[in-house]
């Protein structure tokens, strides 16, 4: 099972300059690189759907999508307010204000942030529209 999540995580990584090209682009020339997955590394699955937490373990949302730019990722988009789906707006953090890390005993990931939910509630909002419409 690890192995098909590794060998799935390589072909995206390796898809993702294709599927991110613009119209004009030319395509790679060179061979595909492979690189091994470190034991620290953290998968998006582990991430999407992931609660956020304030450091006095409240929600403060949850992880919805992933902003990768020129293949480095750049951002959570983060749902905050809503109930069931109805209400809520996202909100785009940077990486370096979440702190991820796994819980070996509770056997799950964590995300915290060092925001209030009407912190995250106030900030810009984003929209999928456009390019980015789901």
């Amino acid at each position: 099972m690890r192995r098909l999540v590794l060998a799935t995580l390589a072909a995206a990584m390796l898809a993702g300059p294709a599927l991110a090209a613009e119209k004009n682009a030319v395509p790679p020339t060179s061979a595909p690189k492979f690189v091994n997955v470190p034991q620290d590394s953290v998968l998006s699955y582990n991430l999407i759907g992931l609660n956020m937490t304030d450091a006095e373990n409240n929600t403060v949302g949850e992880i919805k999508d992933l902003v990768l730019e020129n293949q480095k990722l750049t951002g959570y988009i983060v749902s905050v307010g809503g109930f069931l789906g109805m209400g809520e707006r996202y909100v785009v953090v940077s990486p370096d204000s979440v702190a991820l890390g796994y819980d070996a005993d509770a056997k799950k990931w964590k995300a915290i942030i060092g925001a209030s939910k009407d912190q995250l509630k106030s900030a810009p909002e984003f929209k999928y529209e456009g390019k980015f419409k789901r």
